[in-house]
């Protein structure tokens, strides 16, 4: 330990490592401070079930946002594998029970899976036909993402004016109302737009479109991939680039307070072996905005609302489904349940109106059936699988009063949203440990809060925001910037943060090398 740094990170997720690799690469001495005995925040992988040998990612699970250029700056070594199947939507209709299957890449069988739920090729015409032009938004703005901020102006007149009024001016259900007529094509289209996000798709402060934006933008692509060794494995690899680089990672270590002038600054925290000051040229805060402000000694003025229900299942084997459709096809995808629009919109109001949804809209997906590496041989030649579920619309005012019984509740109603479409009862498929307990863990905004620090466990630090400057005043800036020059953002809260990404990381560390002489 130095009593001196060019640059103290405080946290030490995926973000932090990413802008200590950069910096401590560039020669500057960098500590990176994390509260918890790892690193890596909330991309981890862990051993969920006592004495069941399976490292499930325990809160982020996939992967889009993560710049190819940062993998290969930093020479990670890691493996993104693409998913044979985009999602996978179960329907009951008519009496009917059916599934909506989008391939990845689409071809013929979606196509004729859009056919059968809908009567005819029209939506799916539809469907084609938006993606692509959202496509083109995405390779506009993708290239921008590690620069500094580029105009709206100059984002605007690259894309075309009527998808730009639909997707930037206009609230997000209003395009998708006019492009889709089937409730179930709508959900599935509308879903990206909330994840993570709690907001009416007719929200007039247009949060659902950056959502929805974020969800799609991911190397120009929008695909959502799975890392080999689940979240951990990308956090690891940071870890060891960092490492190399030459940054002094520290854990168990709880920062208690930032301070920057402008010049120097000061980081304290609390240790194994007691209280430790440091003092440096730049502090990075991978924290959320609202957590730097309380370090600072400054009042929060408004804690952020995260909105989701994580639950993490490992299955004896995968259930069988009443469309009877393949499962290993179905689960290997996004597997939405109760997510049609109208259920979407539904489940907002309830929610907004201080109640738990009564069908909650979810997703669910199987990281085993890509990649098996995440459990034992044993678990994988025994048919076990892991099912990750992805609860939308619960927001943490819904859990204050009581926590566990709300936790409960919400697990409950999702888990029976989920064997509704089953041929047979879920109970039967789930793993037990060894003293019989069922394989399934459940966090709550507040239980996220809790167990990484994330305030009102909301999971992109507060609301996302347009991924370019709103006026020529942001222009140029690295959107990492406080109200003092050497304190800067390297977290999801940075514009252009939020999800698995680094971006916020490697530009607060593109910022730190362009201020310095």
């Amino acid at each position: 330990m130095r009593d001196f740094y060019d640059v103290v990170i405080v946290g030490g997720g995926h973000n932090g490592l990413v802008a200590a690799s950069y910096l401590a690469g560039a020669g500057l001495s960098t500590l990176v401070l994390e509260q918890q005995a790892h690193t890596g925040g909330a991309a981890v992988s862990q051993q969920v079930f006592p004495g069941v040998d399976a490292r499930l990612s325990r809160y982020s699970y996939l992967v889009s946002l993560l710049p190819d250029k940062i993998v290969a700056d930093l020479g990670l070594s890691l493996e993104l594998r693409s998913r044979s199947v985009a999602s996978y939507t179960p329907v009951r209709r008519d009496g009917r029970d059916l599934g909506l299957m989008v391939e990845r890449p689409e071809g013929a069988a979606t196509r004729e899976s859009f056919r059968a739920l809908t009567g005819s090729d029209s939506e799916y015409g539809a469907w084609t036909s938006f993606y692509d032009s959202v496509a083109s938004l995405a390779s506009v703005v993708a290239p921008t993402l590690l620069e500094p901020l580029t105009t709206v102006a100059a984002i605007r007149k690259q894309v075309d004016p009527v998808l730009w009024e639909e997707l930037v001016e206009r609230p997000f259900g209003e395009v998708v109302e006019r492009r889709f007529k089937d409730d179930t094509v709508r959900g599935v289209v509308a879903t990206d737009s909330v994840i993570g996000t709690f907001a009416g798709l007719h929200d007039e402060s247009l949060i659902q479109n950056r959502c929805f934006l974020y969800h799609l933008i991911g190397n120009g692509t929008g695909e959502w991939r799975v890392p080999v060794g689940g979240m951990g494995a990308v956090t690891d690899a940071l870890a060891k680039a960092a490492r190399q680089a030459g940054a002094s990672l520290v854990v168990d270590a709880a920062v208690t307070s930032v301070e920057a002038d402008g010049k120097r600054g000061s980081v304290t925290w609390l240790g194994g072996d007691g209280e430790r000051s440091v003092d440096c040229s730049y502090v990075l805060a991978n924290v959320a905005p609202a957590t730097l402000d309380a370090l600072r000694g400054r009042p929060v003025v408004a804690k952020p609302e995260g909105s989701q229900l994580k639950i993490n299942l490992l299955l004896s084997r995968l259930p069988r489904l009443r469309s009877g459709d393949d499962p290993t096809k179905a689960f290997a995808g996004t597997f939405h349940i109760d997510e049609d629009y109208s259920q979407l919109e539904t489940a907002y109001r309830s929610a907004a109106g201080g109640s738990l949804p009564a069908v909650p809209p979810s997703e669910v997906y199987c990281h085993s059936l890509t990649d098996p590496s995440i459990l034992s041989p044993e678990l994988v030649a025994s048919g076990h699988q892991t099912l990750t579920v992805f609860g939308v619309h619960f927001p943490s005012r819904l859990f204050a009063a009581d926590n566990e019984a709300a936790r409960a509740e919400s697990v409950r109603r999702t888990l029976a949203g989920l064997e509704s479409y089953l041929a047979e009862p879920l109970d039967p498929c789930i793993a037990r440990d060894p003293d019989g307990n069922p394989c399934i863990e459940a966090k709550t905004p507040l239980d996220i809060e809790e167990s990484v620090g994330m305030p009102g466990g909301h999971i992109f630090h507060g609301d996302l925001q347009w991924p370019w400057a709103e006026d020529d005043s942001q222009a140029g800036r690295w959107g990492v910037e406080t109200d003092v020059a050497n304190l800067l953002i390297c977290g999801s809260g940075a514009r252009r943060g939020g999800a698995v990404s680094g971006i916020a990381g490697h530009n607060a560390a593109q910022a730190v090398l362009t201020q310095r002489p």
